[in-house]
């Protein structure tokens, strides 16, 4: 019969196919599995049904730990039950998972298999999660491709039900889990058939029931617990024929064979490779080429890996193999070999045939694997002896383990076109690529497949999509490096990037640009211009920036571009093309209106008269290139052997040596300060004449791109052209100067929105027009420091302090690194951080650029991450390490104090150790004492030990960051167990009321009536009180601010926590990108403010000091609320959206979420108004 197509990725197909099967799904937002999770949700609340005729119950629980307890707890019941998780939280789920298979309840882990952090974390896919839980019991079934996930998730479910074995179902991360490919679907009536109900009923009956009540979950002593390990075997000797059959009934419904182990290539093969996951699609296409060849290879696609069944493991091995090579997709320290090998190498132990086996590594991280590396693998094996525990793409020149790349094979089916498209994280080339693709796959008989390639910043990082088309199935699960066509959205790109590299003969670039042709013929770089002549690129530009803001689209040029790609590409008639796009945009923005519809159907239209041929001249193909700086040549090794050549997403040919001093883990500080990405349109420009000079603009800016800058008089006479200084107030003899650094301003305008000089003393201006303003930056930046003319814990003295924190990958907007930056201002010379798993360890510490810097000393914050759930826990380790160790330092300093080394001596030694806990003045009385032990170290061992420990003298300011998710949910018991320890510590909690992070799913923090992943109809509890919580210890100094609302209240809530001699929780209101905020991002800062004015979120500080003096300890600092608190709702997307899709159910969760807001500031006055 003809099957129904559908246009989706590995995850959905996986969300589909669970739904089906499933009862209860318990879950916990992680990356990349979170969207199975969300569709499961979404399609709860608009009511699908499963096998059983009901809609899912979805439960989000505040852990990984906590959904397999929940899982646990759901099959005892009766109810089939599902997960979705990956990397770390699988391995949260491990003890569970004992029990589970233990047990013999049928649930079904969906896993998109990910890397376990090590030396660093990695969201991209490998197996190194799932490989740590082989030895659970859970049986393990792994897939190659979406349409695999698709056919085999339904075997996963069927036989976990027949054979009372729990799955685990899984498939590469990223790789299929987010790949998008066109389909055959299964359908749940058919699905039905296959469903053995005597088992369901089975199982029902068999589960914990007071109306006939058993018991689970003994003790047992060593006389019988062996013996109750080893009753359970049949359950998995049984299990291969049952997954067998199933896949036996699959294959008839779809027509495409399954086994447990798939075989590929020559009858007669005698090269095979032996491998599972993504891989093998490649492997499949270079079998193809060499067999093509009159070559003899295969391969043995792993599908049922657990249990290992050694008679279907045979079965399908052609018996003229002479050598195999096995593969696996994970690194295990320590291990003779990795897994899956040493599996085949037992398998093969001891019978009469003794084929050559070796094995590797490859896709380590999420690496691609190529046709050139599997090319290289059976080169390998057609040596005499081929080397054994080899890499495969890296080149290995440490341990020398890698194999030489094999030949560089095109395996594209013919008439496949490959288009890649260079974006910027939420310019909208994603989101144009995604609804391309759909297009093409939903509405034509083509095949579709499509990935998109990020970097780890947030929504200013550059993402790289890349498409495919054509007439047959397309496998190719790597990124493209041979394309027909290439689309560049940022015209900055052009000189930081090779984006031509791989572009075919002949082939089509498009760029996005405002440059006219005499422009092109400056900017366009040297190496681009000979590509474009000597390869006969046909070459397009397009200024979709321009008309998007003609149409009064804004920066929103995604439309534009996408229907340039459609009449360049010619994948279908532009006329159908066009008529798709038009037909979406209706069914994507009708409910906005008409005339945002037809701006958007103006903006296709433009999008294709907007394009211009660009005549290549044959002189480019002599274009030579620029001479580089001295500046250039004079960066550190680390910025031209790693950091350059990463960002210029060249970092697969870094060779194993640029990393031997990051084996450990440590990077550098202060790296971002050398990206100059350039990615705003529009910057700030200094209007001297109308700037007061009250530094609030730098105070707000996310990405520190903009600072006050203090200047002399020699400083004055040698600064360069244009470097514009007024007198500086209340500094006497010294200049003002708003320095902005243009090429790290992400353009998100919050500076000028808030400046409060009667005519603006900022405005934005096109990013083309400060070219100037690049050297005077980096002139200001030269300056020598000056001491602070003003009080550093004023809004105005605070920002005279360096930051550093400069130029993250945060979004534009950001107010999670406001928050952050200000704390380094204040402290960042002697700053301790444990930083929660989240966007804020992704802003700050995603390789190779790190935001955090240090001052003219070399000295800044020392920054570490654990994990997600453990951050608190991680932070307090820290401070006792410190803590110990100063205090053995102080018992030397007290013993060195009685030294005959003379008065000044013993008064250093004294006042060191009298304030040795104070953090105001630390560094100046670590200074006096280091000085001082320069001249002695050398007199004694004694001084010798407090020389060489100098760096503990100054007292540690340590902070613990993170946001809701992490202080809310998985780490709250941690950070309760942290504050109730009475310790020195400081928590900084980034509360934007969603796991910002893994997309903007619901957290406690989220309140209720607001619409976030894990709560498609809107939240129905209330916003857990945090604050209130920490309050009922009594000893625990605990805040809540809002930056926009009031910047003072901010900096003295920051500093009186420090200050406070205990534990101390500082909660910021931070608005994300995830909230969709009309007004945009460019006015998060007055978000902030509107939230406070209306009730929505109350501002104040609860010092237990002030009851030692019969004060109050809790101040309200939030005024009376006078705004309207429906109008700040409607205001964002995850509110206002609620009425339009849920009408009736929104108007009562809306005004529910207004009456916790008023119940919990009723609360807040109270504390308020009571007297000691």
């Amino acid at each position: 019969m003809s099957r129904k197509m559908k246009t989706m990725d590995g995850n959905t197909a996986a969300a589909h196919i669970s739904y089906a099967f499933t009862d209860v799904a318990a879950i916990f937002p992680i990356t990349p599995s979170s969207n199975m999770a969300e569709s499961v949700d979404e399609w709860a609340a608009q009511g699908r049904k499963n096998l059983f005729g009901q809609t899912v119950q979805v439960v989000e629980m505040q852990s990984e730990g906590g959904a397999a307890g929940a899982v646990h707890g759901s099959l005892h019941s009766g109810a089939l039950t599902t997960t979705y998780t990956a990397s770390q939280g699988l391995l949260l789920m491990i003890p569970n998972m004992y029990k589970i298979a233990g047990e013999l309840l049928p649930g079904v882990f969906h896993v998109s298999a990910r890397v376990v952090g090590a030396n660093a974390i990695s969201i991209f896919g490998d197996h190194s999660d799932v490989m740590a839980t082989r030895q659970t019991g859970f049986a393990m079934l792994a897939e190659s491709s979406v349409q695999q996930v698709m056919d085999l998730s339904a075997v996963a479910h069927l036989a976990a039900i027949k054979g009372r074995v729990p799955f685990l179902n899984f498939f590469d991360g990223f790789r299929t889990s987010h790949e998008v490919q066109k389909v055959e679907m299964l359908e749940y009536e058919e699905l039905g058939k296959l469903l053995d109900m005597e088992a369901v009923n089975s199982f029902r009956r068999g589960a914990l029931n007071p109306d006939h009540p058993v018991l689970r979950g003994t003790v047992q002593n060593p006389d019988i617990h062996f013996q109750q390990r080893e009753v359970s075997n049949s359950y998995w000797e049984k299990l291969p024929e049952i997954v067998e059959e199933y896949m036996a009934e699959i294959s008839k419904l779809t027509g495409r064979e399954y086994h447990l182990f798939n075989y590929y290539g020559a009858p007669d093969a005698e090269r095979l490779i032996i491998a599972m996951g993504s891989m093998c699609q490649t492997v499949e296409e270079v079998v193809d080429h060499l067999n093509a060849k009159g070559e003899k290879v295969g391969l043995l696609n792993v599908h049922l890996y657990r249990p290992f069944s050694l008679k279907h493991f045979f079965q399908h091995i052609p018996k003229s193999v002479k050598k195999i090579a096995v593969l696996d997709r994970t690194k295990e320290l320590g291990a003779l070999a990795e897994p899956l090998y040493l599996d085949v190498k037992s398998a093969f132990y001891g019978t009469d045939w003794q084929p050559l086996i070796v094995g590797g590594r490859c896709g380590v991280g999420g690496k691609d694997v190529m046709p050139k590396h599997i090319m290289g693998i059976f080169d390998n094996l057609k040596a005499a002896q081929p080397k054994d525990h080899f890499t495969v793409g890296i080149l290995d020149d440490v341990s020398h383990l890698s194999l030489t790349e094999g030949e560089d094979i095109d395996t594209t089916v013919a008439g496949t076109k490959a288009c890649k498209f260079w974006g910027l994280g939420a310019d909208g080339t994603v989101g144009a690529n995604k609804s391309a693709i759909k297009i093409i796959g939903d509405k034509t008989d083509l095949y579709a497949q499509a990935y998109f390639a990020y970097d780890s910043k947030k929504s200013g990082g550059i993402t790289v999509s890349h498409l495919r088309f054509g007439s047959q199935p397309i496998k190719s699960p790597y990124l493209i490096d041979k394309a027909d066509f290439v689309s560049c959205s940022q015209q900055s790109y052009v000189d930081k990037y090779d984006l031509l590299t791989g572009l075919k003969p002949g082939g089509a670039f498009l760029l996005n640009t405002n440059w006219s042709a005499a422009e092109l013929e400056t900017h366009l770089p040297a190496a681009m211009k000979r590509y474009l002549a000597e390869k006969n690129i046909r070459f397009y530009t397009i200024n979709a920036v321009g008309i998007a803001q003609e149409l009064g689209l804004g920066g929103r040029f995604n439309m534009i571009m996408q229907s340039a790609f459609f009449q360049l590409a010619q994948i279908i008639p532009i006329e159908k093309a066009v008529q798709y796009l038009k037909d979406s945009v209706v069914a994507t923005y009708g409910k906005k209106g008409n005339k945002v519809v037809g701006m958007n159907h103006a903006a296709i239209d433009k999008g294709i008269a907007g394009l211009v041929q660009v005549n290549v001249p044959a002189s480019w193909k002599n274009a030579v290139a620029a001479e580089q700086s001295v500046q250039a040549n004079s960066v550190p090794a680390f910025i031209r052997d790693v950091l350059v050549p990463m960002n210029r997403q060249e970092g697969d040919s870094l060779p194993v040596s640029a990393f031997l001093p990051q084996a450990d883990g440590t990077y550098p500080l202060g790296t971002s300060a050398y990206e100059k990405r350039g990615i705003a349109i529009n910057v700030p420009e200094w209007q001297p004449e109308n700037c007061i000079q009250c530094n609030q603009c730098s105070f707000v800016c996310p990405h520190a791109s903009i600072r006050p800058i203090l200047v002399n008089d020699a400083e004055k006479a040698a600064a360069p052209e244009g470097f514009a200084v007024k007198d500086a107030v209340g500094a006497k003899d010294l200049y003002f100067r708003l320095a902005i650094s243009t090429q790290d301003c992400t353009g998100c305008g919050n500076c000028a929105e808030i400046c409060p000089a009667k005519v603006k003393a900022l405005q934005m201006k096109p990013l083309a027009s400060q070219e100037a303003q690049v050297t005077l930056w980096d002139y200001a930046v030269s300056l020598t420091p000056k001491k602070n003319p003003a009080n550093p814990f004023t809004v105005k003295g605070s920002q005279f302090e360096q930051p550093l924190l400069e130029f993250s990958g945060a979004c534009a907007g950001c107010l999670e690194t406001g928050y952050a930056k200000l704390v380094t201002q204040l402290y960042g010379d002697r700053l301790m951080v444990a930083n929660a798993t989240g966007c804020s360890s992704v802003w700050a510490g995603s390789t190779p650029s790190v935001p955090y810097t240090t001052n003219h000393r070399g000295h800044g914050p020392a920054w570490g991450n654990s994990l997600f759930e453990d951050n608190a826990e991680y932070g307090l380790g820290m401070a006792l390490g410190v803590k110990q160790l100063r205090q053995q330092l102080a018992q030397k300093v007290a013993e060195a104090a009685k030294l005959d080394l003379g008065e000044e001596w013993k008064n250093a030694c004294a006042d060191w150790l009298e304030h040795q806990e104070a953090g105001e003045g630390s560094r100046e009385r670590a200074d006096r004492l280091g000085a001082m032990l320069e001249g002695v170290k050398n007199q004694n061992e004694l001084l010798g030990y407090l020389h060489e420990n100098k760096d503990f003298l100054v007292k540690r300011s340590q902070w613990i960051f993170g946001g809701d998710g992490w202080a809310y949910d998985i780490g709250f018991g941690g950070l309760d167990h942290v504050l109730a320890s009475g310790e020195n510590i400081n928590v900084l909690v980034f509360d934007t009321e969603v796991y910002s992070n893994t997309g903007g799913q619901s957290s406690k923090a989220t309140p209720a009536a607001a619409i976030a992943k894990f709560a498609a109809s809107g939240k129905k509890t209330k916003k857990k009180d945090l604050g209130l919580i920490a309050m009922s210890y009594g000893y625990v100094y605990v805040a809540q601010i809002a930056m926009g609302a009031d910047k003072n209240q901010t900096l003295k809530a920051i500093a009186e926590a420090e200050a406070y001699p205990g534990p101390s929780l500082v909660i910021a209101y931070s608005p994300c990108i995830n909230h969709g905020l009309k007004a945009g991002m460019g006015c998060s800062q007055l978000e902030i403010k509107k939230a406070v004015e209306c009730g929505y979120w109350s501002m104040y500080r609860y010092n237990p000091a002030l009851k030692e003096s019969g004060k109050n300890p809790f101040v309200l600092d939030s005024k009376e609320p006078t705004a309207d608190f429906r109008e700040f709702l409607m205001g964002e997307v995850r509110y206002s959206s609620l009425l339009k899709q849920f009408p009736e159910q929104g108007e009562a969760l809306l005004t529910k979420t207004e009456q916790d807001a008023k119940d919990r500031l009723a609360v807040y006055k109270r504390l308020a108004s009571q007297s000691e």
